[in-house]
Protein backbone atom coordinates (compact mmCIF):
# COMPACT_ATOMS: atom_id res chain seq x y z
CA UNK A 1 0.00 0.00 0.00
CA UNK A 2 1.18 3.84 -0.85
CA UNK A 3 1.31 5.68 2.39
CA UNK A 4 -0.78 8.94 1.94
CA UNK A 5 2.10 11.44 3.13
CA UNK A 6 5.58 10.47 1.54
CA UNK A 7 9.07 11.73 1.57
CA UNK A 8 8.32 13.46 -2.07
CA UNK A 9 5.05 15.40 -1.33
CA UNK A 10 5.86 16.22 2.33
CA UNK A 11 6.10 20.09 1.42
CA UNK A 12 2.67 20.19 -0.43
CA UNK A 13 1.16 18.52 2.75
CA UNK A 14 3.12 21.04 5.03
CA UNK A 15 1.64 23.92 3.45
CA UNK A 16 -1.53 22.89 3.15
CA UNK A 17 -1.59 22.58 6.74
CA UNK A 18 0.35 25.85 7.56
CA UNK A 19 -2.55 27.11 5.65
CA UNK A 20 -5.37 25.78 7.24
CA UNK A 21 -3.55 26.51 10.25
CA UNK A 22 -3.36 30.47 9.54
CA UNK A 23 -7.08 30.68 8.70
CA UNK A 24 -7.42 28.96 12.35
CA UNK A 25 -5.24 31.52 14.35
CA UNK A 26 -7.59 34.50 13.00
CA UNK A 27 -10.19 32.87 15.48
CA UNK A 28 -7.79 31.60 18.28
CA UNK A 29 -7.64 34.11 21.02
CA UNK A 30 -5.31 32.62 23.71
CA UNK A 31 -4.19 34.35 27.06
CA UNK A 32 -1.54 33.69 29.16
CA UNK A 33 -2.39 32.97 32.94
CA UNK A 34 0.67 32.86 35.28
CA UNK A 35 3.10 33.12 32.21
CA UNK A 36 6.78 33.72 34.35
CA UNK A 37 9.57 36.51 33.16
CA UNK A 38 12.74 34.07 32.27
CA UNK A 39 15.31 34.83 29.99
CA UNK A 40 15.37 30.94 29.65
CA UNK A 41 13.68 27.42 30.37
CA UNK A 42 12.18 24.49 29.54
CA UNK A 43 8.61 24.14 28.50
CA UNK A 44 6.91 20.91 29.56
CA UNK A 45 3.63 20.21 28.21
CA UNK A 46 2.06 16.97 27.55
CA UNK A 47 2.08 15.71 23.66
CA UNK A 48 -2.16 16.38 23.84
CA UNK A 49 -0.98 20.49 24.07
CA UNK A 50 1.53 20.31 21.56
CA UNK A 51 -0.40 23.95 20.28
CA UNK A 52 -0.07 25.68 23.13
CA UNK A 53 2.94 26.70 21.76
CA UNK A 54 1.41 28.74 19.43
CA UNK A 55 0.64 31.21 22.80
CA UNK A 56 4.05 31.90 24.06
CA UNK A 57 4.68 35.01 24.57
CA UNK A 58 8.07 34.95 22.03
CA UNK A 59 9.01 32.32 19.60
CA UNK A 60 12.38 33.02 17.79
CA UNK A 61 14.07 32.25 21.11
CA UNK A 62 12.02 28.81 21.26
CA UNK A 63 13.15 25.15 20.09
CA UNK A 64 10.25 22.84 19.91
CA UNK A 65 11.66 19.02 19.70
CA UNK A 66 9.76 16.78 16.68
CA UNK A 67 10.44 13.27 16.25
CA UNK A 68 11.62 12.26 13.09
CA UNK A 69 8.79 10.63 11.72
CA UNK A 70 7.28 11.88 8.24
CA UNK A 71 4.13 13.27 10.24
CA UNK A 72 6.86 14.88 12.53
CA UNK A 73 8.50 16.54 8.99
CA UNK A 74 5.06 18.45 8.80
CA UNK A 75 4.89 19.68 12.27
CA UNK A 76 8.64 20.74 11.76
CA UNK A 77 8.00 22.53 8.71
CA UNK A 78 4.67 24.44 10.00
CA UNK A 79 6.52 25.12 13.30
CA UNK A 80 9.50 26.63 11.59
CA UNK A 81 6.57 28.99 9.16
CA UNK A 82 5.31 29.93 12.37
CA UNK A 83 8.39 31.70 13.83
CA UNK A 84 10.25 28.72 16.31
CA UNK A 85 12.93 26.50 15.74
CA UNK A 86 12.95 23.25 15.58
CA UNK A 87 15.61 20.19 16.36
CA UNK A 88 14.54 16.96 15.31
CA UNK A 89 14.47 13.77 17.04
CA UNK A 90 14.16 12.56 21.01
CA UNK A 91 16.26 14.00 24.31
CA UNK A 92 17.60 11.34 26.88
CA UNK A 93 17.34 8.22 24.77
CA UNK A 94 20.26 6.11 23.82
CA UNK A 95 19.32 6.20 20.37
CA UNK A 96 18.96 10.15 20.16
CA UNK A 97 22.68 11.48 21.16
CA UNK A 98 22.92 14.01 18.31
CA UNK A 99 19.51 15.31 19.09
CA UNK A 100 20.35 15.50 22.37
CA UNK A 101 23.46 17.73 21.73
CA UNK A 102 21.57 19.79 19.45
CA UNK A 103 19.06 20.78 22.76
CA UNK A 104 22.33 21.14 24.58
CA UNK A 105 24.00 23.39 22.53
CA UNK A 106 20.73 25.34 22.41
CA UNK A 107 20.48 25.61 26.06
CA UNK A 108 24.18 26.94 26.33
CA UNK A 109 23.78 29.28 23.43
CA UNK A 110 21.08 30.72 26.30
CA UNK A 111 17.85 29.77 23.97
CA UNK A 112 14.69 27.83 25.40
CA UNK A 113 13.36 25.09 24.56
CA UNK A 114 9.62 23.24 24.35
CA UNK A 115 9.43 19.41 24.75
CA UNK A 116 6.31 17.18 25.00
CA UNK A 117 7.06 15.44 27.79
CA UNK A 118 5.02 12.11 27.10
CA UNK A 119 6.01 12.13 23.56
CA UNK A 120 6.16 10.96 20.86
CA UNK A 121 4.36 7.84 21.15
CA UNK A 122 3.70 8.16 24.95
CA UNK A 123 3.00 6.17 27.35
CA UNK A 124 -0.33 8.61 27.71
CA UNK A 125 0.83 11.77 30.86
CA UNK A 126 3.95 9.88 31.88
CA UNK A 127 7.24 12.31 32.00
CA UNK A 128 9.79 10.64 30.05
CA UNK A 129 12.91 11.63 31.74
CA UNK A 130 14.70 13.99 28.61
CA UNK A 131 13.71 17.23 30.01
CA UNK A 132 14.17 16.56 33.34
CA UNK A 133 17.62 15.27 32.27
CA UNK A 134 18.65 18.12 30.24
CA UNK A 135 17.03 20.31 33.37
CA UNK A 136 19.56 18.38 35.62
CA UNK A 137 22.55 18.43 33.52
CA UNK A 138 22.32 22.31 32.08
CA UNK A 139 20.87 24.14 35.52
CA UNK A 140 17.75 25.50 33.65
CA UNK A 141 13.95 25.64 35.23
CA UNK A 142 11.67 23.66 33.88
CA UNK A 143 7.80 25.32 33.27
CA UNK A 144 4.73 23.22 33.01
CA UNK A 145 1.70 24.60 30.52
CA UNK A 146 -1.53 23.22 30.03
CA UNK A 147 -3.87 24.63 27.84
CA UNK A 148 -7.44 24.62 28.28
CA UNK A 149 -11.08 25.98 27.14
CA UNK A 150 -14.70 25.30 27.30
CA UNK A 151 -15.48 26.67 23.78
CA UNK A 152 -17.17 23.91 22.20
CA UNK A 153 -14.96 24.24 19.14
CA UNK A 154 -12.22 23.27 21.42
CA UNK A 155 -12.00 19.32 20.68
CA UNK A 156 -10.07 16.26 20.87
CA UNK A 157 -8.84 14.07 17.99
CA UNK A 158 -9.33 10.22 18.41
CA UNK A 159 -5.63 9.82 18.30
CA UNK A 160 -3.62 8.06 21.38
CA UNK A 161 -2.98 11.60 22.86
CA UNK A 162 -6.04 12.68 23.02
CA UNK A 163 -4.45 15.97 21.07
CA UNK A 164 -6.38 19.08 21.69
CA UNK A 165 -7.15 22.20 19.23
CA UNK A 166 -9.83 24.90 18.26
CA UNK A 167 -11.72 24.30 15.38
CA UNK A 168 -13.38 27.76 14.79
CA UNK A 169 -13.96 31.02 17.03
CA UNK A 170 -12.29 29.78 20.33
CA UNK A 171 -11.07 31.08 23.51
CA UNK A 172 -7.93 29.47 25.13
CA UNK A 173 -6.08 29.88 28.17
CA UNK A 174 -2.46 28.98 28.31
CA UNK A 175 -2.02 28.23 32.29
CA UNK A 176 2.09 28.01 33.73
CA UNK A 177 3.25 26.59 36.50
CA UNK A 178 5.59 27.45 38.67
CA UNK A 179 9.33 27.34 37.23
CA UNK A 180 10.78 23.94 39.26
CA UNK A 181 14.34 24.89 39.62
CA UNK A 182 16.77 21.88 39.29
CA UNK A 183 19.52 22.40 41.98
CA UNK A 184 19.15 19.81 45.18
CA UNK A 185 16.68 18.01 43.35
CA UNK A 186 17.29 14.32 42.02
CA UNK A 187 15.65 13.04 38.48
CA UNK A 188 12.85 11.42 40.08
CA UNK A 189 12.12 14.46 42.43
CA UNK A 190 12.14 16.85 39.15
CA UNK A 191 10.45 14.39 37.43
CA UNK A 192 7.48 13.84 40.34
CA UNK A 193 7.31 17.72 40.47
CA UNK A 194 6.72 18.37 36.88
CA UNK A 195 3.75 15.61 36.82
CA UNK A 196 2.33 16.96 39.81
CA UNK A 197 2.61 20.86 38.56
CA UNK A 198 0.76 19.93 35.25
CA UNK A 199 -2.10 17.33 37.66
CA UNK A 200 -2.30 21.12 39.43
CA UNK A 201 -2.86 22.79 36.52
CA UNK A 202 -5.31 20.31 34.77
CA UNK A 203 -7.45 20.54 38.51
CA UNK A 204 -7.46 24.45 38.33
CA UNK A 205 -7.76 24.79 34.63
CA UNK A 206 -11.65 25.17 34.88
CA UNK A 207 -11.39 27.99 37.51
CA UNK A 208 -8.82 30.09 36.16
CA UNK A 209 -10.95 29.84 33.19
CA UNK A 210 -14.21 31.02 34.72
CA UNK A 211 -11.70 34.04 36.48
CA UNK A 212 -10.56 34.85 33.21
CA UNK A 213 -14.16 35.55 31.44
CA UNK A 214 -15.23 37.25 34.57
CA UNK A 215 -12.15 39.81 34.26
CA UNK A 216 -13.14 39.86 30.28
CA UNK A 217 -9.57 38.91 29.72
CA UNK A 218 -10.07 38.14 26.07
CA UNK A 219 -11.26 41.71 25.70
CA UNK A 220 -8.29 43.29 27.37
CA UNK A 221 -4.84 43.67 25.00
CA UNK A 222 -2.40 41.26 26.13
Amino acid sequence: MVRLINKDNISVFANFAYGILKIQEKMTFIKNWNCPELDQCIYAMWHEHQFCVHGFPSRNNVNILISTSLDGDIVALVSENWGFKVVRGSAGHKRAVASTLELIDKLKAGESLAIMVDGPRGPYHKVKRGAVSLSKEMNVPIVPVYWYSEDKTFVKLPSWDKISLPMGFCKILNLYGDPIYPEGKSEEEITNAVADSLAHLQDIAPQMYKEAKEQKLWSKKQ
